[in-house]
């Protein structure tokens, strides 16, 4: 038997086939429409129904680029299953590279909304009740945010067997055993039921090469561990490094930080991570790691005032 078309919004897709369309959100005051663009690859066999979304936050372009390249790879008359692809959930603040939506709300602590509520409230809405309500699974693509870069990483419910599995076959150098925020999109579709991974990596408004790289080959990776599409052919990855417990190294004076450690890095408890200092070179003070792991983020502005979040260690199990 023939699998039945696929609903949303306003629309019906036929197994294999790939269908873009509109999902409308508000109209600008100019009168023109906005709407979030969506593209389902709806398999000709049956399969788990997931999403993959990017750009909750409108500086955050790595994920946009990540779904564009797995999105060019899939074909919906050998796709098993349903991938329901948002590359630009926050069109608003994508259209002005912001962060936040024009109201200066973040829309990534708006969810799960409302119909009737503020702008971001709405869209969150809107995403949960034409994507989230119809799927299993989630991927959600971010980067650093505030001139930080992150190393590739998947911060998701280690303790739940099915997210941890698919955390394992996303291979990103480190898992991250993550709590979740209140107003997330991770913690509203986990009540409803769906297992999610966040995907960091890279930094905001930039196409980092290896972050992207990363990514692509993850969700990847996750698509075939589902049994929707065929195993990549790839080099087996190694097994993400795993991590409950992370911090930011904070800076102690004001000055202009020389960074000395990169994404990835292994340090060691006191070791040094850089140095601040005034603008005649004179060193401020040395910068230190509190305690031992890897470097998962750093801050990418050498301009900090004291308390600034500098270096991101995840603390791992030592061999």
């Amino acid at each position: 038997m023939a699998r039945e078309s696929f609903a949303i919004g306003t629309v019906r897709i036929r197994p294999g086939t790939i269908r873009n369309l509109e999902l409308p959100i508000t109209r600008l005051v100019t009168g023109a429409d906005v709407s979030l663009p969506v593209r389902v690859v709806h398999g000709r066999e049956d399969g788990p129904t997931i999403w993959v979304s990017a750009a909750i936050h409108g500086d955050e372009v790595v994920g946009v680029e990540v779904i564009r390249q797995v999105l060019a790879t899939l074909d919906p008359k050998t796709f098993r299953g349903t991938l329901v692809a948002v590359p630009i959930v926050n069109v608003l603040g994508f259209m002005t590279g912001d962060r936040y939506l024009p109201d200066r709300r973040d829309l990534n602590r708006s969810f799960p909304g409302s119909a009737r509520g503020s702008l971001a409230a709405r869209i969150a809405h809107l995403f949960m009740v034409e994507v989230v309500a119809k799927c299993e699974v989630g991927l959600d693509l971010h980067t650093g945010s505030d001139r930080r870069s992150n190393l590739p990483q998947i911060r998701a419910d280690l303790d739940d067997p099915l997210t941890r599995e698919l955390a394992e076959a996303f291979a990103a150098p480190v898992m991250l055993h993550a709590k979740i925020r209140d107003g997330s999109l991770r913690h509203a579709a986990r009540e409803r039921g769906a297992k999610v991974l966040l995907y960091e990596a890279g930094e905001a408004l930039r196409l980092d090469n290896y972050a992207i790289d990363a990514g692509v080959a993850g969700v990847r990776r996750v698509l075939a561990a589902l049994g929707m599409t065929d195993p990549v052919d790839e080099p087996a990855p190694g097994p993400s490094v795993e991590s409950r417990t992370s911090g930011w190294v904070r800076a102690r004076s004001t000055g202009i930080f020389h960074l000395e450690v990169g994404l990835g890095q292994r340090v060691n408890e006191g070791e040094r991570l850089g140095a601040l200092l005034d603008s005649f070179g004179k060193t401020l003070r040395i910068v230190r790691a509190s305690w031992t792991g890897i470097v998962v983020g750093r801050t990418e502005q050498p301009l900090v005032n004291s308390g600034d979040a500098l270096v991101h260690i995840a603390e791992v199990n030592q061999d």
